[in-house]
């Protein structure tokens, strides 16, 4: 699937395959679950592999070419500061409303 939405998207490479994969093993699973159809290792590995997820995008986006976006143009820097920003914004204002709704702190 990945590879045909690059085709559309007329770029070289295989777009969202990681991604699309993933999401197909949420549903599969949930769905196996859900029919009692998963094993208890089979579920174990699921596990494992939705915790693997994170590094794996990570170690993918590693290979890209930061030097290449940061003289390419500013907007690559812009937008990056700008969504750093705006994520730490939105974490302290969700840590806050949750804090007031938990009571915990």
């Amino acid at each position: 699937m990945g590879y045909f939405l690059g085709v559309w998207l007329h770029t070289d490479g295989n777009v969202g395959g990681v991604g699309y994969a993933m999401l197909l093993l949420i549903v599969l699973s949930a769905w196996m679950k859900k029919k009692k159809y998963l094993p208890e290792e089979t579920e174990k590995g699921i596990l494992f592999w939705n915790a693997m997820y994170i590094p794996v995008v990570i170690a993918m986006s590693s290979i890209q070419n930061v030097k290449a976006a940061l003289t390419g143009g500013w907007v690559a820097v812009l937008v990056g500061l700008f969504g750093t920003a705006f994520c730490f914004l939105f974490r302290t204002r969700c840590c806050k409303d949750w804090r007031e709704k938990t009571n915990l702190y």
